[in-house]
């Protein structure tokens, strides 16, 4: 059976979209990201420096009668 009616949707106006309640949660989301990342950068370890590179051999020095 094929129903050739167009159906109607309504929805309740207290459960519709609220751009003021989103953009609330958007925010307290943040909030809790940004304390996360605070509390990673206080706990970090201090990492002594990285001692001085190697000498590089930038030239190879050969005679030119090879």
């Amino acid at each position: 059976m094929i129903n050739r009616q167009q159906m109607e949707l309504h929805f309740d106006s207290a459960a519709g979209f609220r751009p003021v309640i989103r953009r609330q949660r958007r925010l307290a989301r943040a909030h809790w990201w940004f304390t996360q990342m605070r509390q990673c950068v206080d706990k970090a370890l201090v990492w002594p420096p990285a001692p001085p590179a190697r000498p590089e051999q930038t030239d190879l020095h050969l005679d030119h009668d090879r």
